[in-house]
């Protein structure tokens, strides 16, 4: 099977019907919306996107999910780390993350202006559920230590291949003060119709991405804007339900051997007349 492309992970589909695809190697991704709003679904999508290359050890998932677990528990046979007791166990992850960046960043340095996933040094995709609990409403020298991990991730990641994958309600910039760090935002339906600009930039509203006019009966909706990209897409995450995570764990966890190869050649069909022949016997 062909390798999966990483600049372009499948997660759902855009409003006119395309693929919608995330970038992964070189950028970070912002995950806003409500409660209700689908960010699980989104999360779970892209988590899915990833499976073979997680399976194939090309992609390797260090975990936080702050809710002790709830949302993301599920899938942890698939992540390299996962952390979601303390705040303290989080930032521990963060900043062991912070330190394969660098040490990525001293050895690159002046050979290459953006890493290369491979088996032996993996796209390290940091993904982080409910990010205000940790930036926000964590215990002061938490916040202090998280905030700082996150700031150097944001800023210099990038190019080494650590990246940050982060979900959050409140996207207000006391909750979250590096916004403007994600190259990739993505708006699901928010409360406020100024959250909209908070999350995809300013102007996102005049373009029709409105996001408090998206109702919370549709899960998984909501627009997207990348950097580089001149207008908003409307886009749908696909849904995940308990059935398919276990499928996917079942399928992806790092190790697992990779289904047969299919024969996708030409299907030879038999015309001869002694095959007619044998057909009109057998329906005579």
């Amino acid at each position: 099977p062909a390798q999966l492309d990483l600049a372009a992970v499948p997660i759902g589909r855009r409003e006119d019907g395309r693929p919608w695809t995330v970038r992964m190697v070189g950028s970070h991704t912002l995950i806003a919306g409500a409660t209700g709003a689908g960010k699980g679904s989104v999360l779970w999508s892209l988590i899915r996107g990833l499976g073979p290359a997680i399976r194939d050890g090309l992609v390797k998932l260090w975990v936080l999910d702050p809710k002790g677990g709830m949302e993301l528990a599920a899938g942890a046979p698939l992540f390299d780390r996962f952390a979601y007791d303390t705040a303290a166990d989080m930032a521990d992850v963060l900043e062991d993350a912070v330190g394969v960046m660098q040490e990525r960043a001293a050895r690159l340095r002046g050979r290459t202006r953006l890493h290369t996933p491979s088996t032996d040094e993996p796209l390290i995709a940091v993904v982080v559920d409910e990010l205000a609990s940790l930036t926000a409403y964590a215990e002061r020298d938490d916040r202090r230590r998280i905030s700082a991990a996150l700031s150097l991730l944001l800023s210099q990641g990038r190019a080494v291949g650590v990246v940050v994958v982060a979900a959050l309600q409140d996207p207000r910039k006391e909750v979250l003060p590096f916004r403007d760090l994600f190259p990739t935002r993505i708006a699901l339906a928010l409360v406020e119709a100024e959250q909209t600009d908070l999350v995809l930039g300013r102007g996102a509203r005049v373009r029709g991405a409105d996001c408090s006019r998206i109702p919370l009966t549709t899960p998984g909706i909501g627009w997207v804007w990348c950097d580089g990209e001149p207008e908003p897409a409307r886009v749908r995450a696909g849904w995940v339900s308990d059935e398919d995570i276990a499928a996917m764990v079942a399928a992806f966890t790092p190790g697992t051997p990779p289904p047969p190869a299919v024969d996708d050649g030409p299907v030879v069909i038999d015309l001869t007349d002694k095959t007619r022949d044998a057909q009109r016997e057998r329906e005579s």
